[in-house]
C-alpha cells in the first residue's frame, strides 16, 4: 500500500476581512503519495496557497485533519511547528526569501545548522547541493548578483538541505522569465525522478503540465484531479465526481 506524504480531510479556513469573511478553503480532501509530483492549479484567490501554507505549518486550519509525513500537523503549537518545518518539509517561495547579505553557501548551510547539523557537515552538504544544482562556482556570491533562475535554484537547495520528506513550492516560476521557468521545472522533474515528493502551487496550466499529476481548485474547493476521483464538499453535502477521462 502506497504511503501518503500529505493528507488533508475536511480542511476549512476562513479569514476575517473588513467587508465579509473570506472562505479560503471549504472542506478540502487531498492525498499526495510518497514520491509524487503534484501541481495544485487554480486562479488567484482559489485557496491553493492557503492549503500549501497549512501543509507547511505556516497557517492553521479552522477545521479538519492535516497529516504530513505521518505526523498530525493541525492543532500543534508554534514551537512544535518550527521543529517540524526544519526536519520534514522544504519550502520554496515565489520571491526566493533568501538572506541577501549572506553567501550562497551560508544561505544553505544555516538552516542545516539550525536543524542540529554541525557546521562542517552543513557546509559539506551545502557544497554538494550547489554542485548538484549547477551553482558550484557561486558558493561565495551573495544572492543579489545572481540571476532570477540562479536565486530560485539557491532557494531550492536551501529547501533540500535537511532532506525533507516533502518539497512545497508556491509559484516557484512566478518571478522568473520563461527561460528561468523552464530551468526550474526541469530541476523539479529531475528531483522527482530521484524520488522527491513535490507539491507545487501554480496558476499556470503550462507550468502545471510539468507535474505528473494535476489537481485543480476553484473557490476554496478541489474541482477535479487527473489522478483519480475528485471530492468537492458543499456546505451541507459531499459530491463525488469521477475526474478521470
Amino acid at each position: 500500500m502506497t504511503e501518503q506524504a500529505l493528507k488533508a480531510r475536511g480542511v476549512r479556513r476562513t479569514f476575517e476581512a473588513d467587508l465579509a469573511p473570506v472562505r479560503a478553503l471549504r472542506g478540502v480532501d487531498l492525498d499526495v503519495a510518497d514520491g509524487e509530483f503534484v501541481a495544485l492549479m487554480g486562479p488567484s484567490g482559489c485557496g491553493k496557497s492557503t492549503l500549501l501554507n497549512i501543509f507547511a505549518g505556516l497557517d492553521q486550519a479552522d477545521e479538519g485533519e492535516v497529516m504530513v509525513d505521518g505526523l498530525r500537523v493541525d492543532g500543534q503549537d508554534e514551537n512544535w511547528l518550527a521543529k517540524f518545518r526544519r526536519h520534514h518539509v522544504g519550502i520554496v517561495f515565489q520571491f526566493f526569501n533568501l538572506l541577501e547579505g549572506v553567501s550562497a553557501l551560508d544561505n544553505i548551510a544555516l538552516p542545516a545548522i539550525l536543524g542540529g547539523m554541525r557546521r562542517k557537515a552543513a557546509e559539506t552538504r551545502a557544497r554538494d547541493l550547489l554542485d548538484l544544482l549547477g551553482l558550484g562556482d557561486r558558493t561565495e556570491e551573495v544572492p543579489s548578483v545572481l540571476s532570477g533562475g540562479q536565486r530560485q535554484r539557491l532557494a531550492i537547495a536551501r529547501a533540500l538541505v535537511n532532506e525533507p520528506a516533502v518539497l512545497l513550492a508556491d509559484e516557484p516560476t512566478g518571478a522568473l522569465d520563461s527561460e528561468g521557468g523552464v530551468e526550474i521545472l526541469e530541476l523539479f522533474r529531475r528531483l522527482h525522478g530521484d524520488g522527491q515528493t513535490i507539491l507545487m502551487v501554480t496558476h499556470s496550466a503550462e507550468v502545471a503540465a510539468g507535474a505528473s499529476r494535476v489537481v485543480r481548485m476553484r473557490d476554496g474547493r478541489i474541482l477535479d484531479d487527473d489522478g483519480g476521483v475528485a471530492r468537492v464538499e458543499a456546505d451541507d453535502a459531499v459530491m463525488v465526481e469521477d475526474a478521470r477521462p
